[in-house]
């Protein structure tokens, strides 16, 4: 478009009757992109390094391009709508993508929105969005500045700001109790505000900088005076290109190996040390050597899960259409593969979003294609449809927080022989690290739980054995000892299976179901607890097995039947024995039993009920510990007296125990451990509980659901009270208005009556054009604007809704004031 936009102002200064110019234009006229099938196109401005510090463009800008062509495919988002992506590389170079941005914004089609990447490139392009009332979606920046709502009022971003690696590193630096840090970044913004949070946060946890570096282009310095103050944990903030000049110095300085430990940022590319670079005099053998070891965070971009979002791809499916995009090229040497997702939800945040602004700007007689860079209500709408953003994408859910950003987990990886191993995830909202070696849905669900209720399951499978077994089978003498083994082995092997999913539910009923001033109480749910109730619960039946032991032992007892005369002529008589497990007191012991486990099954079905539609990722498997509650209370309430009614009947009671307790078994086996197990399939790997968490849609758990719904809430009432702050702000605005005008109107008579001379000449007061922007754009207008954030709706009140774009009237002399 812009080439077209180029080669149409260059052939018009050209003689128009001109045979060949004027087949020339007609060409360019002919070519020149129209709406297919009536459809309106709407148009987005984008900036994709495609080289530079960080070269995300390789991969991103074809993600995006592939997103947009689903979206354009699809009748049931923006059906009368088609767009079109105009970009530019921006080089990663704010100078460079200041040119870029006036060409954007110059030169016709009006642009809807617009996408940087770089946060260098976004801090530039996001203030002065707000001077054409554009909104900025982000897919690869993450400045910590950028979430300044005053600064840049209409920002939002698919990647998370960089401050979610700093919880995640202090939580390390905790673990594994280290007091002294030091840090070495580079001068960028970028680096610069993310160290400061980090520089607050560990002064917070009793944690100092000995020692801060930083550099510009070389850090031969910085790390020298790293070596030199004996620094041995380094906290490196810099780009991908930085980090390879770093680290040959590294090398050089033999700042590496057991005695030290790098902190890192996790989106280099895998073999960004591999890499051959002409800045740097180092093999890369001596870059392998010298990265060993060091520890990296990176924000979660790909849904660990298998489900299909907004685009009806999986996360997996997305990359290997991505792969083919690419046209074969290597990933780990494509700039922005792994922020990729992020690119491609963007504009699928930013499709959802136009689609549901259609509707409202209808009821107010608005289209989006009446977008102007004058025009409030389109871009308020706008807004207003990104800020409630909530959808599943090849990324993760896709949420925006107050500030614009995306929320996410942290992933910690360690270079361990050349490739990274993931060691861990930390969720920072819930201040939770899980380290691997279990999967993190399954970390979810207290695997120690688990364990024990898979051993109690084994022994109540167990007990059918010696259940069986009768004196045919063994001496008489012994038999007092298989009661014994059997009693024990189903009174603790209930104990476990059943004590331990009961405690799962008395405490997930525990802490959500209390009055709403101890509802904080659920962050503090420790696993020692858990394992305490099941520890109790267990006592009590190894006290109460041991005084019914000790008090009144088992025993064997015969029971005689009536003698039976065999079929055929025999002179003989059989006498039907039955032998018992029984004792003095057997009805008493039996009873306080049945009580003491009925009330636990009873009191489980409630709670089970109880907290049913109850979502929490301490204990996320609640609801099909539930159902084995149910499962098990319903064939031990069965069993148990039918059982006793058919005591004297040995191959029927035997048979009607068994099968109990092997379907109970199973149920509550395929219930807990069949899920856990598809998901281990279909991932393909162990994966950590902050990762699973990620995710939104399970239906497992739906936490984020709730988190989702609660931030919708408080951003209505967020809404409301900016609406009436705004209200105020305009009718403050108007008497100001009104009491100037007053005073404008008082000054000339007065100097009239005082000085019976002329008034001050104009030169004395400031010129009103003075203070408008540049000729060509808005002027001030007093349109209220609730939907936005209050600087923004200010600061677009500096312009009047009828005012159009002109490049013509645009004058030299007056651009600097745009980024004022």
């Amino acid at each position: 478009m812009a080439v077209i936009g180029k080669s149409l102002r260059q052939l018009s200064s050209v003689a128009s009757g001109h045979i060949a110019l004027r087949a020339s234009l007609t060409l360019l006229f002919l070519s020149w992109p129209c709406p297919s099938l009536g459809k309106k196109k709407l148009y987005i401005g984008a900036l994709f390094p495609m080289s530079g510090g960080w070269p995300g463009g390789q991969a991103c800008l074809p993600s995006a391009q592939m997103a947009l062509d689903l979206v354009n495919n699809r009748t049931d988002i923006l059906p009368d709508y088609e767009l079109e992506l105009i970009y530019y590389d921006s080089m990663c170079d704010p100078g460079e993508s200041t040119k870029l941005l006036y060409d954007l914004l110059y030169t016709e089609p009006i642009k809807t929105v617009l996408m940087p990447g770089c946060s260098s490139v976004s801090t530039l392009v996001a203030e002065a969005a707000r001077m054409w009332n554009l909104i900025v979606l982000s897919y690869g920046s993450s400045s910590p500045a950028l979430s300044n709502r005053n600064r840049f009022p209409t920002f939002f971003r698919t990647h998370p700001s960089a401050t979610l690696h700093n919880p995640t590193r202090v939580r390390l630096f905790q673990k594994w109790k280290w007091t002294k840090i030091a840090t070495i970044q580079q001068t960028t913004e970028v680096f610069t505000s993310t160290l400061d949070d980090l520089e607050q946060r560990v002064k917070e946890a009793g944690i100092e900088i000995s020692v801060r570096q930083s550099f510009l282009t070389d850090p031969a310095v910085a790390v020298k005076n790293l070596k030199r103050q004996d620094a041995r944990i380094i906290v490196g903030l810099f780009y991908e290109t930085e980090a390879r000049k770093v680290f040959c110095e590294v090398f050089k300085e033999k700042l590496y190996g057991k005695k030290y430990v790098w902190f890192l940022i996790g989106w280099y590319a895998d073999n960004w040390f591999k890499i051959k670079d002409p800045s740097i005099n180092c093999t890369i053998e001596n870059m392998t050597e010298a990265v060993e070891g060091h520890v990296t965070t990176e924000i979660v971009m790909l849904n660990p899960e298998t489900v299909r979002g907004a685009s009806n791809l999986t996360s997996q499916e997305f990359l290997g259409a991505l792969m083919n995009r690419l046209g074969g090229k290597n990933p780990e040497e494509t700039g922005g593969f792994q922020e990729a997702p992020l690119a491609y939800d963007a504009v699928w945040a930013l499709a959802l979003a136009l689609n549901k602004t259609v509707a409202p700007l209808k009821a107010k007689g608005r289209r989006l294609e009446d977008f102007n860079y004058n025009n409030h209500d389109i871009t308020a709408e706008i807004y207003r449809a990104l800020n409630t953003s909530s959808f599943e994408g090849v990324s993760g859910h896709v949420v925006f927080d107050a500030q614009g950003s995306r929320m996410a987990m942290t992933l910690i990886e360690q270079l361990q022989g050349g490739s990274y191993k993931k060691i861990g995830y930390y969720d920072s909202s819930q201040k939770n690290l899980s380290w691997f070696g279990n999967d993190v849905w399954i970390g979810n669900s207290q695997p120690y739980l688990n364990n024990m209720t898979a051993v109690g399951c084994m022994m109540a499978l167990a007990a059918v054995f010696p259940l069986g077994i009768d004196g045919h089978h063994i001496h008489r003498s012994q038999f007092p000892v298989v009661c014994q083994f059997r009693l024990w082995l189903l009174g603790l092997g209930f104990s476990l299976a059943y004590g331990s999913m009961f405690t799962k539910i008395w405490w997930v009923h525990n802490l959500f179901t209390k009055k709403e001033e101890k509802k904080e109480k659920r962050k503090h749910l420790e696993p020692w607890k858990l394992y305490a109730t099941v520890g109790v619960l267990l006592a009590i039946d190894i006290l109460s097995l041991m005084i019914w032991q000790i008090v009144d032992p088992l025993h064997i007892t015969v029971e005689k039947f009536t003698r039976e005369a065999p079929k055929g002529d025999l002179d003989v008589l059989i006498q039907p024995l039955l032998e018992h497990c029984t004792s003095e007191k057997m009805n008493t012991w039996l009873g306080v039993v049945y009580g003491y486990k009925g009330l636990l099954l009873l009191l489980g079905i409630f709670l089970a009920y109880e907290t049913k539609s109850v979502s929490t990722e301490k204990i996320n498997d609640h609801r099909a510990v539930g159902m084995a509650i149910y499962n098990v209370a319903v064939l031990c309430m069965i069993t148990a007296p039918v059982t006793m009614i058919l005591t004297s009947q040995q191959d029927a009671s035997f048979a009607f125990a068994a099968l109990a307790i092997v379907f109970s078994v199973y149920i509550t086996l395929v219930v807990l451990f069949v899920p856990k197990m598809r998901r281990l399939i279909t991932r393909g790997e162990w994966q950590s509980e902050q990762q699973d968490t990620l995710k939104t849609g399970s239906s497992t758990n739906n936490n984020d659901e709730e988190k989702s719904r609660q931030l919708e809430r408080e951003n209505r009432e967020l809404q409301k009270i900016i609406q009436e702050k705004e209200q105020r702000v305009s009718e403050l605005r108007n008497q100001l208005v009104e009491r100037q005008a007053l005073r404008n109107r008082r000054r000339p008579s007065s100097g009239t009556n005082q000085n019976h001379s002329n008034p001050s000449p104009p030169s004395s007061q400031p010129d009103p054009k003075s203070l408008l922007p540049p000729p060509g754009y808005p002027n001030p207008a007093s349109d209220n604007h609730s939907s936005l954030p209050p600087s923004f709706s200010n600061s677009s009140n500096l312009y009047q809704a009828d005012s159009k774009i002109s490049r013509n009237h645009c004058h030299n002399s007056q651009i600097p004031l745009l980024y004022k």
